[in-house]
């Protein structure tokens, strides 16, 4: 073989280039994520105790024992989670819309008014809307002062504020996403589909808001527990009132928002928003325990709840092992199906912001 020809054979620098560039980042991994993951899985499978110390005997009964035993928090994960997910973008799509197309020369300061509440610790954050939805706070003394709920009712200690507290944290990794898939929307297709026939249809927006509103208020509060359907005479003003609350909210926003060139171009060219923002807002409020703890009760526990009382009160490492890796793999799963099916471009495209 002549000199050209091994020279040609060996990796120039540009050829290097990437893989130097992957090295950092896949040694960060291996160590602290690859690594920690399979000690976890080692710690799942073992039995024994923090003073006689953790034996690997491959006791897969960990993970049955953990499943029967944590099926409501479990449950309770994925429903908290998912309408967390589904709030966070009933309320952050129309305001990344009003950012994008008529946010004008104040887009970075709005911008900035969705990420500031990022500056504050999580946890003064959480107690913050313990305060606000307290007995005294402002929320109920306002509601209860117009005569709107009985006097005993309560927003603290329920799946209601556990919700809203995961909705609030979260709210910024769903804009930030939608705000940058909304953004990049070439406003000449609007307007050309303006001029193919695709304008206004206010009143047609307007009504299937409202239905879909009011379906989803009735649905919340129902899984929530806020509606005792046993008892239909004390629900009937409880429905009338979600009903029409959710409604006029849904109509609000379709009458401003849905048009027949919103449903033919803006909704199609935002979905990897859409995607990648549900994924950054559930896949921290399905894991997440600081909420429940200071907003919710017993019955409204998490599988993150049990993981930290597990890991830190009971010193249960297999138990609680087992349990973080069935939630990671659920994640990763998820993760999975999304790269499948949807595309990892749009994923990373649409979450840089």
């Amino acid at each position: 073989m002549t000199s050209p020809q091994r020279a040609r054979r060996r990796p120039t620098r540009r050829q290097l280039a990437p893989y130097l560039l992957l090295a950092p980042g896949c040694l960060w991994l291996t160590l602290f994520f690859v690594l920690p993951n399979i000690q976890m899985f080692l710690m799942s499978l073992s039995e024994g105790s923090v003073k006689q110390g953790f034996e690997l005997t491959w006791a897969w009964s960990n993970y049955t024992e953990a499943i029967a035993r944590f099926q409501r928090q479990f449950g309770n994960s994925l429903l908290f989670g998912g309408l967390a997910t589904l709030t966070c973008f009933l309320v952050g799509y129309p305001l990344a819309y009003g950012i994008a197309f008529r946010g004008g020369r104040f887009k970075n300061l709005l911008l900035f008014l969705v990420i500031a509440p990022f500056f504050t610790s999580f946890l003064l954050r959480t107690i913050s809307w313990k305060i606000i939805l307290g007995e005294r706070g402002p929320f109920l003394s306002l509601i209860h002062g117009l005569g709107i709920v009985p006097d005993n009712f309560s927003i603290l200690g329920t799946p209601l504020a556990v919700v809203a507290g995961l909705t609030y944290e979260f709210l910024p990794f769903m804009v930030l996403p939608l705000y940058v898939a909304l953004e990049k929307i070439d406003r000449r297709l609007v307007e050309a589909a303006q001029d193919l026939y695709a304008g206004p249809w206010r009143p047609g927006g307007a009504v299937l808001g409202a239905l879909s509103g009011a379906a989803l208020a009735l649905i919340s509060m129902s899984v929530l527990g806020y509606l005792p359907l046993d008892r239909a005479a004390d629900v009937a003003s409880g429905l009338v009132t979600v009903a029409l609350i959710g409604g006029a909210l849904g109509a609000l926003v379709g009458w401003f928002l849905i048009s027949q060139s919103f449903i033919r171009v803006i909704w199609p060219l935002s979905l990897p928003g859409v995607f990648a923002g549900s994924i950054l807002c559930f896949i921290p409020a399905i894991g997440d325990y600081v909420n429940v703890e200071l907003l919710g009760n017993p019955k409204t526990q998490m599988i993150g709840n049990v993981i930290q009382n597990r890991f830190l009160s009971q010193n249960d490492y297999p138990t609680a092992a087992a349990l973080s890796f069935m939630l990671m793999a659920g994640i990763l799963v998820a993760l999975f199906f999304y790269a499948r099916f949807l595309g990892t471009d749009e994923l990373t495209a649409a979450a840089r912001v």
